[in-house]
């Protein structure tokens, strides 16, 4: 027997085997699927890898279309008294003519059977249990080779489950499974592969393999999904848009500019998330963000700049002096005059405060700085919230793309808190560090005030912000 297990998926025309097996390669490539009958007319085959070596291969083949008559011919092949069992009676079917002819999808599907170690019988739930599912059964089951049911569709509420489990068992087939291919239960792919263990114990090594192979692949598939989340968010809530020309022609255009940044940012987490799930680019579509006003920055001396400045302002008697000056300011007096305030910046006295002393001159010179607003940043976090969500749960034989329509169409303790609840403080630590909007800030900008490295910081910051997420 070979190593690597060789399992042949079969059953009726249209039932979702091509289906079956683009979800479980995480393929959405892999044949064609269609609302139309007898899509599949050739076999096609697929290995499934476990840390790099192949642990089962899978057989998609054409669906039976007519194992009634098939039936029927089969039995008048045999000889009154003639005692043949089911290899020999479907191999002496395969020999004749008919094979090739009227019969030849049907054929293909018993070849393929023949040359396999088992099969995957796959059933749309939601027919009705009928005399040619029962003729299917009979002539799979006359090649000798274990069988495993598996219920397709399941999520619909036309499913009829309770009476394809019943008229399994009156056939014998007992060990069943529901797998939906559209939306399979994230436990679902491992009962596929117990269930197929317990039928191939010489073959539960290999798939006992592939089931913790799979296991830590989606565990380092969710972990990097959370850090696109968080690389998100966190470039967003550090982002500043210097506003120089206070005119209203200049804020709308400013107001427009972090708008399209922002959707495009969001965009381009979107797209990472569906390459990481091996989806295709057109598979999810979201609302447009709404319009916004932007954030005009109230955060200059948040808590966090302030203790970088504390910091930088800890040692010497002319940061002391500055720290006098700044005092007036950070207290929202604003009680130094601009023309003051900016002599003293040219005469250096702010360049204690490194490139915040920037910001405070540009802030008495009439400039203003755009950030993205909470509401944004909430918005945001739902929808991608809402996106990992239905990723997780989305088979690769979907056709429909994923409506990431936001804040309404989630609801639950996750959604209510990123609603409702406070932000992650790390995000408001990250309004006072613009140099974490762009990853590399460190080798850009080497230290910031604090005398940590930017990309130490915004490491920390990320790790801290992945651990918030669900």
């Amino acid at each position: 027997m070979s190593s690597i297990l060789r399992v042949a998926v079969v059953g009726h025309t249209n039932t979702g085997k091509t289906s079956l097996l683009r979800t479980l390669a995480r393929d959405v490539a892999f044949g064609e699927v269609s609302d139309s009958a007898g899509t599949t007319r050739h076999v096609e085959g697929l290995r499934l890898m476990a840390d790099g070596r192949p642990a089962v291969e899978l057989f998609d083949t054409p669906g039976m279309e007519d194992a009634i008559a098939l039936l029927e011919f089969v039995d008048a092949l045999v000889a009154a008294g003639e005692r043949l069992d089911g290899p020999a009676r479907i191999e002496r079917f395969l020999a004749t003519p008919d094979a090739q002819g009227r019969f030849e999808q049907e054929a293909k599907v018993l070849r393929q059977m023949l040359a396999s170690d088992a099969a995957l019988y796959v059933v749309d739930a939601r027919d009705p249990v009928l005399p040619k599912h029962r003729d299917e059964l009979e002539l799979l089951a006359g090649c000798a080779r274990p069988l495993l049911p598996v219920l397709n569709f399941v999520a619909s509420a036309d499913a009829r489950v309770d009476d394809w489990r019943a008229a399994l068992a009156r056939l014998n087939l007992h060990a069943v499974v529901s797998f939906d291919t559209v939306a399979p239960a994230l436990e679902g792919e491992r009962e596929l592969f117990e269930t197929l263990a317990t039928l191939m114990h010489s073959h539960r090594p290999a798939l006992q393999r592939l089931m913790d192979a799979r296991a830590h692949e989606t565990d380092e598939r969710r972990l990097a999904a959370r850090r696109l989340v968080a690389e998100l968010l966190l470039e967003l809530a550090a982002r500043r848009d210097g506003v120089g020309d206070a005119s209203d022609a200049a804020l709308a255009a400013a107001v427009a500019r972090l708008r399209d940044a922002v959707r495009q940012r969001e965009q381009a987490c979107v797209d990472a998330l569906l390459r990481l799930y091996r989806f295709r680019p057109d598979d999810a579509r979201a609302d447009e963000l709404p319009l916004t006003d932007g954030r005009w920055d109230d955060d200059l001396f948040n808590p966090e700049t302030l203790r970088q400045m504390g910091i930088r302002l800890s040692t010497g008697v002319a940061a002391g002096a500055a720290a006098g000056v700044g005092i007036d300011l950070m207290t929202g007096g604003l009680t130094l005059g601009a023309a003051a305030a900016l002599g003293a910046v040219a005469g250096g006295l702010w360049q204690t405060f490194g490139h915040y002393g920037e910001r405070i001159a540009a802030r008495l010179r009439g400039h203003r700085e755009l950030t993205v607003d909470d509401a944004i940043l909430r918005l945001v976090a739902l929808r991608q919230y809402q996106l990992l969500g239905a990723l997780e749960g989305r088979g690769h034989a979907a056709l429909v793309p994923i409506d990431v329509r936001g804040e309404q169409a989630v609801a639950d303790e996750v959604a209510e808190a990123w609603r409702e609840g406070a932000l992650p403080y790390v995000l408001e630590k990250a309004r006072a560090h613009p140099e974490w909007a762009v990853s590399g800030g460190a080798t850009a900008r080497g230290l910031n005030e604090g005398g940590e490295g930017d990309d130490d910081g915004r490491e920390a910051a990320l790790a801290e912000l992945v651990e918030r997420l669900p």
